[in-house]
């Protein structure tokens, strides 16, 4: 029973992770993607922008969909911005086993505060979130300003949808690579 149970997990998170994979767009759709989340961002807290302008440099993921029965992957393309400037680009994908049924959609927004956490970053190959870094999941600024000891936190996740920041996720697992060859 147990092996029949790991084969079909196994074979519905190669399924998911191949229907991620599927989903690919072109680096223009990417751009203009990245472009409205990015203004989303910035209505949802007046100090989104603010912290925006500190970080060194952000991964921008606009759609990350997350979906499932039981066993559940998620998959979404962004692009590392440094100084506004698209330097590359990137998808994230994890896994989970729980209590996942149905299938939803975020944005991911992820700061990179200091030049070091930037720089390990980009020497990762394979960046997992949790294995390699700490991130702060920042879920709100109260009154819209955003703590002191926040802007101190060396990288910050942000994931929202167009309803505001979403407090009830997690970035833990998450895994990011860089698209080498992307249309």
């Amino acid at each position: 029973m147990t092996h029949r149970f790991m084969a079909a997990t196994g074979l519905t998170i190669v399924g998911l992770a191949a229907a991620g994979s599927a989903l690919a767009v072109s680096k223009a759709e990417i751009n203009k993607r990245v472009s409205v989340a990015l203004d989303q961002f910035d209505t949802l807290n007046s100090a989104n922008k603010g912290l925006s302008d500190k970080s060194t440099g952000m991964l921008v993921f606009p759609h990350v969909t997350k979906g499932g029965a039981g066993v559940a992957a998620e998959f979404g393309e962004g692009v590392l911005q440094i100084d506004g400037k698209t330097v590359a680009y990137y998808s994230v994908g994890a896994a989970s086993v729980g209590l996942t049924l149905g299938i939803a959609e975020h944005s991911e927004i992820i700061m990179f505060m200091t030049k070091e956490s930037l720089a390990k970053f980009r020497e990762t190959k394979g960046w997992s979130i949790g294995a390699d870094a700490g991130i702060t999941v920042v879920s709100s600024g109260a009154n819209g300003e955003y703590d002191s000891k926040i802007e101190q936190k060396p990288i910050l996740g942000f994931q929202f949808s167009d309803k505001g920041l979403l407090g009830d996720l997690s970035l833990e697992g998450e895994k990011i690579t860089q698209i080498k060859n992307h249309g």
